[in-house]
């Protein structure tokens, strides 16, 4: 694990209409990852962005204990 690991443990995740995931980018608290992933959704297009917590592993997709997931938007 490595400092920015823990200093920016929440990410943002786009899923586009393909079902391709991406990070979007990292953020120090979920406030304000979570602010960047309505500010996405507000756009209108059909990606999904949600809020996830960094694992003790470093992974944040899905790890044994994500923390909170929120989704953003409607599903395509």
């Amino acid at each position: 694990m490595n400092d920015s690991t823990i200093t920016l443990p929440w990410l943002v995740i786009r899923e586009d209409d393909n079902g391709n995931r991406y990070r979007v980018g990292r953020y120090a608290t979920r406030a304000e990852a979570q602010q960047i992933a309505d500010s996405l959704d507000g756009r209108g297009h059909k990606q999904l962005y949600w809020v996830e917590r960094l694992g003790q592993n470093g992974s944040g997709l899905r790890t044994t204990d994500p923390g909170p997931v929120v989704r953003i938007g409607s599903q395509p």
